[in-house]
């Protein structure tokens, strides 16, 4: 199985004005997410990846075009990683849905947390971790166990992927931060994932381009005793 660059899109106009965008059309990155995407193509540079897939959503899109144009690689769109459907919500100020009674449940048990006219969080979580899954086998498929992949999605989406990878219950995500533009990575083996970054929003990720190797052979299942050496 292989390796999967977990990207929140840019800084959104939405970001900006403290409000819940959902699945809203027309919200694209404001001035300083434009400038986070255009930095992707040099920050990701050392990365040999196989495929960019995206969310749907303008936000994502815009934020994943530069590298795509840099790389001569077709983004794929993939609605199983759009933004949370917030249903009643969408719209509205954070500051004033942190009054809401729901508000708690999302905090505390977001696994029981259902949006009035919307989706639940568990039912995100369902569909983002089988796309990853999904998406993560098929290239592998194609390319090798060591496939280096890229999806741009939305933070809620992130990081219930995250939580599943970590084996933490989805009532523990909101303890995980997906700041956006920022990169979270995952590598998948037969039995279990492993987890390489979380919210890195530095620029060295060189330590995430898989070996040299002369053969092709899947990656360990096996955790390294003290942690990993950086030796490939």
């Amino acid at each position: 199985m292989g390796t999967v660059i977990l990207l929140r899109h840019g800084r959104s106009t939405a970001n900006s004005a403290g409000v819940l965008a959902g699945r809203t059309l027309g919200v694209g990155l404001d001035e300083g997410g434009v400038a986070q995407a255009h930095a992707l193509v040099e920050r990701l540079a050392q990365l040999p990846l196989a495929a960019v897939v995206s969310s749907p959503l303008q936000r994502c899109r815009e934020t994943v075009a530069p590298l795509a144009q840099a790389r001569e690689l077709e983004v794929t769109v993939d609605d199983r990683f759009i933004e949370v459907d917030y249903g009643q919500w969408t719209g509205r100020e954070l500051s004033k849905l942190g009054k809401e009674p729901l508000w708690k449940v999302v905090q505390s048990h977001p696994s029981a947390a259902v949006f009035p006219g919307g989706e639940g969080l568990a039912a995100l979580q369902a569909r983002a971790v089988a796309a990853v899954r999904e998406w993560d086998a098929k290239l592998a498929a194609e390319h090798g166990p060591q496939v280096l992949w890229l999806v741009c999605s939305h933070g809620d989406v992130i990081k219930a992927v995250l939580a599943d990878a970590l084996g933490v219950h989805l009532d523990g995500f909101q303890r995980i931060v997906a700041n956006p533009c920022s990169v979270s990575a995952v590598t998948y083996t037969e039995t279990r994932p492993f987890v390489q970054r979380v919210n890195d929003c530095g620029d060295d990720l060189r330590a995430l381009v898989p070996p040299k190797r002369r053969r092709r052979r899947r990656p360990s299942s096996d955790a390294t005793p003290g942690g990993c050496t950086g030796i490939s």
